[in-house]
């Protein structure tokens, strides 16, 4: 497969601005892989094409305020700073992208909030837009992450032209979201809400929750035609004992299995064994998921509509089969389906 093949236009129009009033109230496009059928749902419905014992992998992972707003000494000039990952908490040292970068340079200082509270000092260059800070602050380590969460923005995507709103903070995070440490939220598990969770629970559904920090490696663009050289960012994980339970347990009883976003299954697709079950793990994960790809564990897969060209539409064909994805998608266009992060879901079956 080719970067070419993952070509098509989309309106602008169905780049969705806001989440849906209600959480499960989205829609919900069903694909029957078997069938080769396209059906239009709400979400609320994903309860229907479940039933006892079944498994859903969730990523637990906690979206922190990750995008601050700071001024450049001496010039005044406001500067974005977006925070990517904490390199030692002793030292507050941080790896963000700055905006705009031609304006910062090794040594210069940053300061956060109307009072000054925060400093930052510039101690290295990283990539292009990429830096190293080290923060100066007066306090515990606590009180400065307690800070940082204070002067910090929900991250919300950057094609979003309109200003962060405080619902933000709560419908750009899962309602199982736990463990801080992702930039970006997996957005396919935003459709849940708390009363569909316990409807599946009642149901017998179980949950295997997995924990992948996602970071903004996930919307680099693909920039060879040749997918085999593209390269993804690593990304922190963690799968428990716990977890890989429940799903081998499920795998053996040829229960279903459904990963909900493309972050649960690079998750379980970076840690199979031999056998074809999945494995404990602790630590990063760079694994791209693009045609052909024989998938070990899951049957399923819960979905956003993604952008063209991006490495999670390639994931999504790989699992539905290409003619099926795009005409799936041709028919999103069609039906004016709501694309990434607030937009619509999607349920391969």
């Amino acid at each position: 497969m080719k970067l070419s093949h993952f070509q098509f236009n989309l309106p602008k129009e169905l780049l969705a601005e806001y989440p849906a009033e209600n959480r499960d109230e989205s829609r919900l496009m069903v694909i029957d892989r078997k069938k080769q059928t396209i059906e239009h749902k709400m979400f609320k419905d994903v309860i229907d094409y479940f039933d006892d014992g079944d498994v859903l992998i969730l990523n637990n992972t906690k979206v922190f305020p990750a995008r601050l707003y700071g001024n450049k000494e001496k010039t005044g000039a406001r500067i974005e700073v977006f925070l990517l990952r904490e390199l030692n908490a002793e030292q507050r040292l941080w790896d963000v992208l700055v905006d705009p970068a031609r304006k910062i340079r090794i040594g210069n200082k940053l300061y956060f909030g109307d009072d000054d509270s925060l400093v930052a000092e510039v101690i290295d260059n990283t990539t292009s837009r990429g830096r190293t800070l080290r923060f100066l602050y007066d306090g515990s380590y606590e009180e400065f992450r307690n800070k940082l969460t204070e002067l910090g923005e929900t991250p919300i995507p950057k094609y979003i032209s309109r200003d962060v709103t405080p619902e933000d903070a709560e419908r750009y995070q899962t309602i199982y979201a736990k463990e801080e440490g992702a930039v970006a939220a997996p957005t396919a598990g935003l459709h849940f809400s708390k009363h569909l969770l316990k409807r599946l629970e009642i149901k017998g559904i179980k949950f295997a929750e997995v924990t992948l920090h996602v970071g903004l490696g996930t919307f680099n663009p693909v920039e060879v035609e040749d997918l085999s050289k593209h390269k993804m960012d690593s990304e922190e994980l963690k799968i428990t004992q716990e977890a890989c339970d429940i799903v081998n347990n499920a795998k053996a009883n040829k229960k279903r299995i459904c990963t909900v976003g493309t972050t649960s299954m690079r998750a379980v697709e970076s840690s199979v064994s031999s056998q074809n079950t999945l494995n404990p793990y602790d630590g990063w994960t760079n694994k791209f998921v693009f045609p052909p790809h024989d998938f070990s564990i899951p049957t399923c897969m819960i979905t956003n509509f993604h952008t063209p060209k991006s490495t999670l539409l390639m994931m999504v064909s790989a699992f539905c089969g290409h003619d099926l994805m795009k005409r799936a998608y041709e028919e999103a266009i069609k039906e004016q389906y709501k694309f990434y992060s607030y937009g619509d879901a999607m349920l391969i079956i």
